[in-house]
């Protein structure tokens, strides 16, 4: 039986809930949704039945946090795994009956002082089948600054997820994360075909660092990505068309399906063919890379930490919450340490 059906990268436009109150901030992130559920209607009246997955940007509930504390953004932006957000992202998958993705900041009640940022994929009957915890992230708690406690709760198989599905095998990438190539490839290892990619990054009409991954994760894993950006963020403090366009579907081998240009779109949408993905992975040759590797090789290496595990967790293993300084403290700490190493080299010569 062929496995192929239309994907779409939508890009929305974000509306920032910062300068709310918490109140305020709760209804914007409800219309926010009932927004999107319009767009998610819309486009699948238009583009046709085959829609079968709608993927939505980075930050379309909330945007992000701009100096809030933790504690803060934790109160106004972040959502419950069982909150009224979820049932009504839930309404829209299965009203549409698409597979529905996107990115959230996320309570987690083993956990209670944080929130991590969280992809997470909703089936057409509305269950949550896949919840990804962003890994790598310059400003938000991961699973990583918890590790130890993280993984004695849910366990390793956590750390990257793949969801079975008639769509084929599906998991997420959370924005930046698409520049690290570990991350994609061990979802691949998962048995990951297709990549879901919520991100909010910078538009140009060159090609980004982002965009350029984009290609690279999907010729390296054999994998198709899906990557939806914001259309803008409004109602914040810098220039709201900063994070547009380049919404895109990327096939296998690396080909551009189809791309959004600036503005609000539902043209980053394609076909997906899985059959065919499948029956290219199962050929041999010097094309299928996935099937090239020798992780062997790199494992020494890889068991080098740079970013070092567990700062949020205390000797006693309870959560610790910094201020925000943490983070370039930590990052600063890593700096120093790859020069030490010599990994880094210092700008000037010393005298």
């Amino acid at each position: 039986m062929s496995i192929a059906y239309t994907a779409v990268a939508l890009q929305t436009r974000c509306f920032a809930v910062n300068k709310l109150n918490v109140a305020d901030a709760r209804r914007k992130i409800f219309d926010n949704i009932r927004r999107v559920g319009g767009h998610v209607q819309g486009t699948k009246g238009f583009v046709g039945p085959s829609v079968k997955m709608v993927v939505l940007p980075e930050y379309f509930l909330t945007s992000f946090p701009m100096g809030e504390s933790l504690a803060q953004w934790k109160e106004k932006g972040a959502i419950a795994q069982d909150g009224k957000e979820y049932d009504m992202l839930s309404e829209i998958a299965q009203k549409n009956q698409v597979y529905l993705s996107g990115n959230v900041y996320e309570l987690d009640p083993h956990f209670k002082d944080l929130y991590f940022q969280t992809s997470f994929i909703l089936a057409p009957n509305g269950d949550c089948i896949l919840r990804y915890r962003r890994l790598v992230s310059m400003f938000a708690p991961t699973p990583h600054d918890v590790l130890d406690k993280y993984l004695d709760v849910y366990g390793q198989a956590s750390l990257f997820p793949v969801a079975k599905t008639e769509l084929g095998n599906l998991a997420c990438v959370a924005s930046e994360e698409i520049l690290y190539p570990e991350i994609s490839r061990c979802l691949a290892m998962n048995g990951a075909e297709v990549l879901l990619h919520s991100s909010s990054e910078v538009g140009s009409v060159e090609l980004t660092p982002k965009d350029i991954a984009k290609r690279a994760r999907a010729v390296e894993n054999l994998a198709y990505v899906v990557s939806a950006n914001s259309a803008g963020i409004a109602d914040i403090d810098f220039p709201a068309e900063s994070t547009d366009g380049m919404s895109k579907l990327v096939d296998f081998k690396g080909r551009v399906m189809a791309e959004a240009g600036m503005g609000e779109s539902m043209v980053a949408n394609a076909e997906l063919d899985i059959t065919v993905l499948r029956r290219y992975r199962n050929k041999p040759g010097m094309g299928n890379i996935l099937s090239r590797q020798r992780n062997e090789l790199f494992s020494q290496h890889y068991s080098q930490a740079v970013y070092p595990a567990n700062t949020m967790l205390d000797e006693a293993q309870q959560v610790h919450v910094p201020d925000r300084s943490h983070f370039i403290n930590t990052q600063m700490s890593s700096i120093a340490n790859l020069k030490k190493a010599g990994v880094i080299l210092p700008e000037q010569a010393d005298e």
